[in-house]
């Protein structure tokens, strides 16, 4: 029997605001020295009052416009009741009923809208770390603004979570509410994964996976759990409801808990914050704020220089990247407007996306470096683009170029010329020494005149040899066939 698999994803991410939900200790997640950023607030002393972050809320707003969402103008806070070490309350404070955010959708590559339930803000726990038989418990992280993002069961295959996944961490760094690096947690996805006989409308038994701490194993999850409950319900058996972990050494989930439902957390209103009230004015002064988004990003980038979808797609995911591309771009609009070679715009911007993509990323993932730490201006980049583009250097000159370009940030034109670089190109001297060649080589001339073709390119060899590499490897050809008529 073939099965339709029934995914959706929670999103945890949080928020860069400069203190933390509740009270004014620092948000900072690069604090290393345990409960440092604590008050008696998010310790939860007695007699204590929270007070909402208002540009927590703002952000998590802005998600939601982002999205499409409806943002709800009247909108509170409640208290999730249950007990972990590192939640100083015993409760956290969180919202249920009413969310700032409801609905929305995220477009997929393959033209399929992930639709959003909704988008609403709770504070993070505290961090445990186990030593031997202790465990301790760092409370920096207690009270941070956490926003949470869950989706309609929409998805259909690991890849597509993690097409989802990443799509998200790209909006909120483009909007600039979270940094959501998974590495540090400020991103965190659990999946609910349940499947279901084709052609019917029976929902399976859920399970949730928490705390997928990679897009790599968000993807792998989903696709081992789907393939386990297959085996599962073809054994004859049933799924059971719990919440299982991710161990990515054996690939494999495992059972951690059953799983509680809403109404084993005793919502209710958090009687210590008040109601939130939203203008329509103030959201609409929220959506003005709004930067371009990937997905126009992606579009402009095609229509605009005219590059492949593929190599849009990665300038978007890192936005340095594009950043630096689009400055080459109007670098390169100018020389060809200058040159009087606009017809030629496309292919130079062409040649320079696909120099950036592949040769600069290759000099900064070899040197650990990101876009960042580039000594490469946009200018002199561009510079190196057009003597690539008018064959004033070959491609292996311009790999040596721009190995020293990346290393020392120096002008392309000077290391062409003290390193004695640029192509010759004047058919007259390439002339005289293919028939030098010619003359060298009497058996692979007989060769080529009996239809050897790989002869020709063997003379072509011995021609760029003679010349240290500096003929134009094109007009060599065409004149070595022209004298060996």
């Amino acid at each position: 029997m073939n099965y339709k698999p029934v995914i959706g994803l929670e999103i945890h991410s949080e928020l860069n605001t400069r203190t933390k939900m509740f009270c004014d200790s620092l948000n900072n997640p690069n604090e290393t020295s345990p409960n440092k950023n604590v008050c008696p607030i998010c310790m939860a002393y007695p007699g204590t009052l929270p007070v909402i972050n208002i540009e927590a809320v703002h952000k998590v707003v802005k998600v939601g416009l982002a999205l499409g969402a409806k943002i709800n103008n009247y909108s509170w806070f409640e208290r999730k009741n249950y007990f972990y070490p590192d939640l100083p309350k015993g409760y956290q404070i969180s919202q249920f009923e009413k969310p700032f955010c409801e609905g929305g959708s995220l477009k997929l590559s393959n033209g399929k809208n992930i639709r959003i339930t909704r988008v609403h803000l709770e504070e993070d726990t505290g961090r445990l770390v186990h030593s031997g038989k202790d465990s301790l418990v760092d409370f920096n992280r207690a009270g941070v603004p956490l926003m949470e993002l869950v989706t309609e069961p929409d998805i259909e295959s690991g890849k597509d979570a993690k097409e989802f996944s990443e799509g998200l961490q790209s909006l909120f760094r483009y909007l600039g509410v979270s940094e959501a690096d998974m590495e540090k947690g400020q991103l965190r996805i659990e999946a609910n994964i349940s499947i279901m006989p084709e052609g019917t409308d029976k929902f399976g038994t859920k399970v949730e996976i928490k705390n997928l701490n990679s897009f790599k194993a968000c993807e792998r999850a989903i696709d081992y759990e789907i393939a386990r409950q297959e085996k599962v319900i073809e054994a004859g058996d049933k799924v059971v409801q719990e919440t299982r972990g991710w161990n990515e050494n054996t690939g494999e989930t495992f059972s951690q808990r059953t799983k509680e439902e809403s109404h084993d957390y005793r919502y209710f209103p958090e009687p210590d914050l008040p109601p939130v009230r939203l203008s329509e004015q103030e959201i609409e002064l929220l959506r003005a704020e709004l930067p371009e988004l990937p997905a126009q990003r992606r579009e402009r980038f095609v229509s605009e220089y005219a590059i492949t979808a593929k190599d849009s797609e990665i300038f978007t995911l890192n936005r340095e990247l594009g950043d630096y591309f689009e400055k080459v771009a109007s670098e390169l609009l100018s020389w060809a407007e200058n040159a009087d070679e606009l017809k030629s715009k496309e292919k130079i911007w062409k040649l320079g996306a696909n120099y950036i993509i592949t040769e600069v990323q290759k000099h900064l993932s070899a040197n650990n470096q990101n876009v960042s730490d580039l000594k490469i201006t946009p200018e002199d980049f561009s510079e190196l683009m057009v003597l690539i583009f008018k064959n004033t250097i070959s491609s292996s000159a311009a790999q040596t170029i721009l190995r020293e370009m990346f290393e020392t940030g120096a002008d392309p034109n000077h290391v062409m010329e003290n390193k004695d670089l640029s192509q010759m190109s004047d058919e007259g001297e390439i002339k005289k020494t293919a028939e030098e060649i010619i003359t060298a080589n009497p058996q692979a001339v007989e060769d080529y005149k009996k239809g050897k073709i790989e002869s020709l390119k063997f003379l072509v060899g011995q021609l760029m040899r003679a010349t240290k590499g500096k003929a134009n490897p094109q007009v060599s050809e065409e004149i070595l066939k022209e004298l060996l008529k």
